[in-house]
């Protein structure tokens, strides 16, 4: 579906986002497939969590004020306006932390990385990877599949000029381990951005600090790599700090990581 042809949302943000979390395929599975035995949670109560949090009072104002205001091109639109949930494949072997919904993408969309440029480079590459099942996504509930992959951030709420706090990272990070604990058969997490990187080391507490780099790697406990990507941001795209053939490198070396631990991907 065509990003001009998306069709107007015209009920509450609130009740809006309620609904979507609740009526998508992948939630309706994850009550099923991801409940931790040992604690009584599932990647359903993280969304549902995520999506309902408050803690933060800066982005709050930030995301509410975004929601109000909205951007012409994207007149008629009904702004999720709360926090955006991961989602995804809940038995992936490919986790990806991005940084923060963009406040006009996933912040309007209600799903990471979901009708922004950082986005359309995204899941053209996870589809050219065989991780996604189209190469682009305009809207949360637009078809779009995710096979042994899953997409969070470290901050899920949009952060005024895309730079969260240490105080908000901090205040986000127990959702981030929530999902790291229930997507127990990831083998490569992938760090979109240094952000990532330093967020994912210092729950894992790794020390020394690796260095972040693009295609750094470093092992993580359990037999798991943390494998390093430039963010596809568009200060990075533009530039060309990252290209195309860079980015389909990050996936193609993530396959590699997957066979050699015996786990079959997904496609």
């Amino acid at each position: 579906m065509a990003r001009g042809a998306l069709r107007p949302r015209r009920v509450g943000v609130r009740a809006e986002a309620e609904r979507a979390v609740g009526d998508t395929v992948v939630h309706r599975r994850l009550c099923a497939v991801t409940s931790n035995r040992g604690t009584g949670d599932s990647l359903a109560a993280v969304q549902r969590d995520v999506g309902a949090c408050r803690r933060c009072p800066r982005l709050v104002s930030w995301r509410e004020e975004v929601t109000r205001t909205g951007r012409a091109s994207y007149a008629g639109q009904v702004y999720w306006g709360r926090g955006v949930p991961g989602f995804g494949d809940p038995r992936a072997s490919l986790l990806l932390v991005g940084l923060a919904p963009a406040a006009h993408g996933a912040n309007r969309t209600g799903r990471m990385f979901t009708g922004d440029r950082s986005g359309d480079w995204l899941f053209a590459a996870l589809y050219r990877g065989g991780f996604a099942s189209q190469p682009t996504s305009a809207w949360r509930d637009d078809g779009l599949e995710l096979s042994d992959a899953y997409i969070t951030a470290t901050v899920h709420c949009a952060p005024p000029a895309n730079k969260p706090t240490p105080a908000e990272r901090d205040a986000c990070e127990p959702y981030l381990a929530r999902e790291l604990a229930l997507l127990d058969q990831t083998v490569v997490v992938v760090a979109l951005g240094q952000f990532a990187w330093q967020a994912i080391a210092t729950h894992y507490g790794l020390r020394p600090r690796p260095r972040f780099g693009h295609l750094a790697e470093t092992d993580l406990p359990g037999g798991v790599t943390l494998l390093g990507s430039y963010h596809p941001s568009q200060q990075n795209t533009f530039t060309g700090k990252l290209t195309v053939p860079m980015f389909d490198a990050v996936f193609t070396r993530a396959r590699e990581l997957i066979a050699a631990s015996g786990q079959e991907t997904r496609s």
